[in-house]
């Protein structure tokens, strides 16, 4: 007569087999599967020049200011306001 014990073994060998290949793909799937974590991705991008202005400090001196540090007024500076905050030496 014929021996179903080793096919009945190997049928059992081959579920766990595809089960086991259906979780790791499932969780390769989700994501959970890297271990790495997210990346860090590097620009290769030279940097961004910032922006400066020339501008005169109070002692009477050129200089470059970074637009960005700049506080904008919604007026003008009047003429005295001017005179009062150059620094005569």
């Amino acid at each position: 007569m014929h021996d179903t014990a080793p096919s009945e073994g190997a049928g059992k060998g081959r579920r766990k087999l595809l089960a086991g290949i259906g979780i790791f793909s499932l969780l390769s799937f989700l994501g959970i599967g890297s271990l790495g974590g997210k990346r860090k991705v590097v620009s290769c991008a030279p940097p961004d020049e910032k922006e400066t202005m020339k501008l005169l400090s109070q002692d009477g001196k050129l200089v470059e200011v970074d637009i960005s540090k700049i506080k904008k007024l919604n007026r003008k500076v009047t003429d005295k306001e001017l005179q009062e905050w150059v620094r005569r030496q």
